[in-house]
């Protein structure tokens, strides 16, 4: 068991005091939007063995069968393939995808051979690997994901009034329902920027009013208002309007799987995704967004947006059943004096989060070692390891 010392990102959106709380220090007023936990190349986590502080990417590169399993190795290569993380949003993320993995490899192989450097900002894919992520809420969090019934958004946005929107109503009325979706994607994000700005100003000042109605859509039209304030003009707040907004209460979690166009508003969550770092953006940034490629990413299909609620099985394992083998998120709920048994019966790496109140590992030798709320342990494939004590703790592995 290696205690990890993670580190923080501090994006603009993010919160000052959530992970702060979480750790038990004090804020210093800047944002500390992320908390990585893993082996990705821009904030590895640090593990000491008694020879001091190193990267865990480096004590995996040394021994990376031993660290992570043969199985692990043999199918996902000589590397973590995933990063866990505590997100902290006190403002929007940015609206944007991910590749599937044909698409990444593509991508990556195309942008490559026109030399484009990977820290370009015209840039779109920095790695040839997919992205899927989960969200799991730790407070109440509110998000975009996926799109709505093409009729409903239609219903949505006839209720806004603005002349300039009815055009759009008209589509999603008249087309199957991918046509309407692409179409007016494509129509949004293509717009004369200045004709945009003034509808986006007129939908946010009629969703504003419409979120103090008593109205089926009463909390979309406000987290509507809210990203328009964040983001005044930005075409991405009417493509916003055609995704399903979704509150997650704690324990809840969403999936978010290739081509799904999502983007995360405000709460703690822990979040888990495979290790890349390829987004394509559609909005709420000032960032470059590729419309082009984006529609090829973009899968147009409307749905719910699948709110995952983990079940505990026997051993009382809560579980966040995903159709991906790079990572897999579950947690532990303890009670005092209870055995959760062994964590690790796979032969995988793993990450343990504490998220609330304090756990107490032991190996098999009968070490033990403390955990507090907002520590984690990176767990080597070998290791078999019971938890107890009063504590929530999160668990994140591949798929055996």
């Amino acid at each position: 068991m290696d205690r990890l010392d993670n580190t923080a990102r501090p994006y603009a959106w993010g919160s000052t005091t959530a992970i702060p709380d979480l750790l038990g220090t004090p804020p210093t007023g800047e944002p500390r939007a992320e908390l990585w936990m893993g082996a990705h190349p821009g904030a590895p986590s640090r593990v000491d063995r008694g020879d001091g502080p190193h990267a865990l990417s480096d004590t995996i590169a040394a021994d990376p069968e031993g660290e992570l399993g043969t199985a692990a190795v043999r199918r996902f290569g000589p590397r973590l393939p995933f990063l866990l993380k505590v997100l902290a949003a006190a403002a929007p993320l940015s609206l944007q995808v991910h590749p599937d993995l044909a698409q990444a490899r593509d991508g990556f192989a195309a942008e490559e051979e026109r030399g484009i450097p990977l820290d370009a900002p015209d840039r779109n894919y920095k790695d040839a690997n997919h992205k899927p992520e989960l969200i799991c809420a730790l407070t109440p969090f509110n998000g975009f994901c996926g799109f709505r019934d093409p009729a409903a958004t239609a219903d949505l946005l006839a209720a806004l009034d603005v002349d300039s929107l009815k055009p759009y109503v008209d589509l999603l009325h008249a087309h199957p329902e991918a046509d309407a979706l692409r179409e007016v994607l494509t129509a949004v994000l293509t717009a004369d920027r200045a004709v945009m700005a003034e509808t986006v100003a007129q939908a946010a000042d009629a969703a504003e009013r419409l979120a103090e109605e008593d109205g089926p859509h009463r909390d979309a039209y406000a987290a509507y208002a809210d990203v328009a304030r964040h983001f005044p003009g930005d075409p991405g707040v009417i493509a916003a309007m055609l995704l399903n907004h979704v509150c997650l209460q704690p324990g809840e979690a969403l999936y978010l799987g290739a081509g799904v166009p999502h983007a995360y508003l405000d709460g703690l969550g822990v979040e888990i995704m495979a290790n890349s770092d390829n987004v394509l953006r559609c909005g709420l940034t000032p960032k470059h967004v590729d419309v082009p490629e984006l529609l090829r990413v973009v899968r147009f299909e409307s749905g719910d947006p699948g709110v995952l609620r983990p079940e505990a099985d026997a051993a009382g394992e809560e579980v966040y059943e995903t159709p991906i083998d790079e990572f897999r998120l579950s947690r532990y709920v303890l009670a005092p004096g209870a055995e959760a048994g062994a964590v690790l019966p796979s032969g995988a790496a793993q990450i343990l989060l504490c998220t609330a109140g304090t756990a107490v590992l032991r190996d098999a030798e009968g070490v033990e070692l403390r955990l507090d709320r907002g520590q984690s342990v990176f767990v080597r494939a070998d290791e078999r390891i019971a938890l107890h004590g009063e504590a929530t703790v999160f668990r994140a592995t591949v798929v055996a």
